[in-house]
């Protein structure tokens, strides 16, 4: 029997913080066993260096993602799909899980900001990694 792991899309604006750091968490704090991309609806250049500061001083590493653009494929193939300030524009497919995360921007706040930020998305993933459990363990088709 095979089981697929979910997969978790986080969808930001400029995907250059929010949600670069709540995939990190997703990634670390699931253990690998849940997916996770992140997108933006209008991509920056880079990721934020204060976001990448704030999340290596708890030992997660997000240096070398890159800000990647929305696409409907990414939106497709995930299970569910959480926006951070840019809830219009995510494309919408009927049965898959949506959430919006008000989550202040981290774009241009300094290191005490952004690790609060950071601390309310360790919560949140906190949460979603609970709740996502029980359809992993059952074996539940998705």
């Amino acid at each position: 029997m095979t089981t697929s792991k979910p997969t978790v899309l986080f969808v930001c604006v400029h995907n250059a913080g929010r949600s670069q750091m709540a995939a990190g968490f997703l990634k670390e704090l699931s253990g690998g066993s849940i997916e996770a991309l992140s997108a933006g609806s209008m991509p920056g250049n880079r990721i934020n260096p204060v976001a990448v500061e704030a999340m290596a001083e708890i030992g997660i590493d997000i240096a070398t993602e890159q800000p990647k653009k929305l696409s409907t494929e990414a939106v497709q193939a995930s299970d569910v799909v959480i926006t951070m300030g840019c809830g219009d524009e995510c494309p919408y497919f009927p049965g898959k899980r949506y959430e919006d995360w008000e989550l202040t921007d981290p774009a241009g706040k300094g290191i005490e900001t952004v690790r609060q930020v950071r601390d309310e998305i360790r919560t949140r993933i906190e949460g979603l990694i609970a709740s996502l459990a029980p359809a992993q363990s059952a074996g539940r088709p998705r």
